[in-house]
This record gives C-alpha cells, sequence and structure tokens, in this order.
C-alpha cells in the first residue's frame, strides 16, 4: 500500500461517542475507486488517502466516498456522514456504530493492503 505511514505510526481514526471519526484526503477523477494508504497532512495529522473515479461536483465526491466506504467495511450508508470537509480534499467522516467492531474493521482493512474487507 502507497503512504508515507503505516497504520503502527499513527492511526487516521479514532473511536467517539456513537462510533468512529476518520480522516480521509480524497482524490477526484481517478481511474479507479482506491484506498492508497496513509498520508500525514500538513497540519501533521494523518489521514486515509482515498482515490474515488467521480468529479467533485454537487455532492457526487461525497456521495461516492460514503457508498465506498459502506461497501469496504460493511457498513449502511446512513450509518456514514461527512462531518467537516464536505467541499474540500480533506474530509473527516463519523462510521456510525459500535467503535470496536468499525476500529476493528478499519485496522484490518487497511492492514491488507485496501482489499475490500468484508464481514462474516
Amino acid at each position: 500500500m502507497r503512504g508515507d505511514l503505516t497504520l503502527g505510526e499513527q492511526a487516521p481514526f479514532a473511536a467517539e461517542q456513537g462510533g468512529v471519526r476518520l480522516a480521509v484526503r480524497v482524490t477526484p477523477r481517478a481511474q479507479r475507486n482506491a484506498l492508497v494508504g496513509i498520508i500525514r497532512g500538513r497540519d501533521g495529522r494523518p489521514a486515509l488517502q482515498m482515490r474515488l473515479t467521480v468529479p467533485p461536483v454537487e455532492g457526487a465526491a461525497n456521495r461516492a466516498l460514503i457508498e465506498f466506504l459502506a461497501g469496504s467495511l460493511g457498513l449502511r450508508k446512513a450509518d456514514i456522514s461527512v462531518r467537516s470537509g464536505a467541499t474540500a480534499h480533506l474530509k473527516v467522516v463519523h462510521l456510525a456504530g459500535d467503535s470496536a467492531v468499525i476500529t476493528a474493521r478499519l485496522t484490518q482493512w487497511i492492514g491488507a493492503g485496501h482489499a475490500a474487507f468484508r464481514p462474516p
């Protein structure tokens, strides 16, 4: 997996009340939807680098991000929301649900080299 950080150095997610907060940096208009790796933002904090095929027009990238995360992590789209950065490359996403389960799924998904997580 590409990226300048490993999951062990600092995770781009944290448990919070009602779920997990996830920092994501989105690159639109990519050839395919993909998890690239973990990067460090300009502010020094880690973020999950994602590529999406859709253009950043009228919320299409946010909808594609939610759909990609839901499918990859076995979550409902309704349980995923963009909390900040709706019109920016760097976004904070809330994944609603059991934080221990979601954190484990994120860790497995990122650590597995970004193959989609398939819940049992």
